[in-house]
This record gives C-alpha cells, structure tokens and sequence, in this order.
C-alpha cells in the first residue's frame, strides 16, 4: 500500500459543498463517468443513494453526509457491481463503515471494485431513523448543530461508540477534523485515489500531521467509550437466560438480516424450507418442553446470524436501526464482532488485501494455539 498522500481543497461552505465541488470537477474532466452518492428524495423527507451522470442534478441535491442512513451505502454499490464491473468509472461516496462493508463483500465476491473509487469522510455518526423521521427539518438542523458542537449524543448508539469514524480503506478519503481553518484534506491511499488527484491537477504535497494528531484522539477516547459501553452490555446479556431475554421481543421479520450489508448468503437457513416444518414436528416439539412459542427460533435466528457474520460485522447500526421492536441488535452483535475479530487480530474492511480469516486457510495457522496446548 502506497503512503498516505494528501493536497488541501478550500472548505469555507462545509463538508457536504467541498466534496460536491470536488465531485463536479471530477466528472466534468472526465475522471468519473459516474457518481453513486445520498440525494435528498423529492419528498424532501428521507435521503437515498442514486447513480448520476448529470452534473446540474449532483449539485443541486448530492448530500454526501447526510444525516441518517436509510440504506447501507455498501448495498447499492453491490446492486450496480454484482454481476461483474460496471462499463464506467464510479465514484461511490460513503462513510468509513459503509466503505469497509464493501471491501468485506468483495473479498466474498459480492463486488467488483475495479472500476469503482471508494471516497469516504471523517464520520460524525447518523441519526437513528425513526428519530429523523419524527420531524426531517428540525432533525437535520439538529445534525448540524451536534456536528458544530461536536456533540454525539443524539447519533445511533453505535455511532457514539466509533473508534473507526475516520479509517481510511478505500481510495480517497476527505479529512475534515484538526485541520487548517477554511481547508479540507483530500488524501489518497491507494495508486488509484492518488491517480485521480494527479488527474486533477492536484499537488500532493500537504501534510496529514495535524489531522492525524486528531484522528487518533478522538479514536482514543471512543475506545474508552466503547470499552466501558461493552462492559455494561456484556453484563446484561451474558448466558442463555440473559440472551433469551434479550431477545424475546424479537418477531422473526429478519428486517436486520435483510438491510445488514455483509449478511450476503443469496438464501439465508432461517428463510429456508429447512425451519418450515411439519404441524408434527411442532406439536413434538410442544409435548417435550411442555409449550412452544409462535414464530420459533428467534433466539437460534439471532445467534446463528451473529456467528455467521461477526468476522465481517463493521458495526454501522443499520441492523438496530431497522428492528421493529428496538432491540439493541447492532450494539450486541458489535460487541462479539469486536471479540471474535481480536482472536484473529482482524478488522473487517481494514483493507482489501487482508483474507477474511473465515474464508482464508493457512496450512500453519493453527500451530499457535497447538504450541499453547503442548
């Protein structure tokens, strides 16, 4: 991997105008065909990721930090790339966490970055949907201020607890924290982001220090956050009575699976005809525990999609955002991905050259824990 490189852009109008301005001089020289990027809805009342190609449309509604997340940015990039590289060059702007998503479903197959540049941003984090949806205008005015304020309490729970709000894992990343007054960073981290900036005339000569310097005080502090948030979780869902309780309320809709970006199996078990059974296999299962509940198997549907995708889990909420029934799915499932990942000194996304250890097998892998055992 190259080194960091960065060059400074004007920033006097905010993040959302910097990367719009750099967008539209990408496109109008021919460095993008394409952007995929958060456009407010002509509702005016929630925020979705659309494909553009027409300059006037990108400027006049791209939001590239909007302030919730109604889709996981890592799944509309997997829409248009599934089936092989798309014909232009892309440009998809997203957060860190949606970023990492699809690096993690490309190492599975599930994208094809080659004609796709990742842009993400320093993160503030998002608002929880349905507190957005309560009241969209006082809402966004509220995102602002908790930006200016450098105030997280009112983002997703996780949000609060990111120590990775500002990783870079993609191509071009837009720096906005501990910089100079009036200037964004735009730096590169792969050969292709740092191609694009010489394309566009850019000098990559300014320093990262100071941003740096920032980045890891802010991510120094969320570690302890997140430590500490942990620790009090763990306690209250730690063993099968606690867990079973946690999830009790759960109603079987599978809502997380189905917006969780790295939950990819094209037909998950628990949609399968293998869970659908017979009226005697219930009524068996009945007689030898003495009752049964209607739907089954939420708890198995829970544990089972937590061991599955731990390994990749990037903890971007959209799961607890999406429960029906405001189970903090998203913080528990972040706290084992955080667990299960140690034991492999893994992080899900870090980069696109690192195997998911699940999926990768080394002949002396195991030899640590053998030598541990002798």
């Amino acid at each position: 991997m190259n080194p960091l490189k960065a060059t400074g852009v004007p920033a006097k109008s905010g993040v959302n105008k910097t990367i719009i301005d750099f967008l539209d001089k990408a496109v109008e020289k021919k460095v993008f065909d394409a952007v995929i990027v958060p456009m407010k809805t002509p509702a005016q009342d929630s925020y979705s990721y659309v494909l553009v190609k027409e300059k006037s449309l990108l400027k006049e509604d791209g939001v590239p930090l909007p302030p919730t997340m109604f889709i996981q940015g890592a799944k509309a990039v997997s829409s248009i790339t599934r089936r092989g590289k798309p014909p232009m060059k892309i440009a998809a702007v997203m957060r860190p966490c949606e970023i990492r998503a699809a690096i993690e479903i490309a190492k599975l197959g599930q994208i094809d970055l080659e004609n796709i540049f990742l842009i993400s941003m320093d993160c503030p984090g998002v608002l929880p949907t349905s507190d957005f949806l309560k009241d969209p205008k006082k809402h966004e005015q509220l995102f602002e201020e908790a930006i200016q304020k450098n105030d997280d309490s009112i983002m997703r729970p996780v949000c609060q607890i990111c120590d990775k709000s500002s990783m870079i894992a993609g191509d071009l990343h837009i720096g906005t924290v501990g910089t100079k007054k009036g200037t964004f960073l735009i730096i590169s981290n792969t050969s292709k982001g740092e191609n694009v900036l010489k394309e566009l005339g850019y000098t990559l000569n300014e320093s990262i220090e100071s941003w740096q310097k920032k980045v890891t005080a802010i991510s120094a502090d969320k570690k302890k956050k997140r430590k500490k948030a942990h620790a009090e979780l763990k306690s209250k869902v730690s063993g099968l009575k606690n867990l079973v309780e946690t999830f009790s309320e759960c109603i079987n809709c599978h809502n997380c699976m189905r917006v969780c970006p790295v939950c990819i199996c094209r037909l998950c078990y628990f949609d399968s005809d293998k869970v659908k059974h017979t009226a005697d296999d219930y009524l068996s299962r009945a007689k030898s525990k003495g009752s049964m509940r209607f739907l089954p198997d939420t708890t198995l549907f829970q544990m089972g999609r937590m061991m599955h995708m731990s390994i990749s889990c990037v903890s971007c909420g959209a799961c607890e955002d999406a429960c029906s029934m405001s189970i903090p799915v998203a913080q528990i499932f972040s706290m084992i991905a955080d667990e299960t990942q140690s034991v492999f000194d893994y992080v899900s996304g870090r980069s696109i050259d690192e195997p998911i250890p699940l999926v990768a097998y080394e002949k002396e892998e195991l030899s640590s824990v053998e030598d541990a055992h002798d």
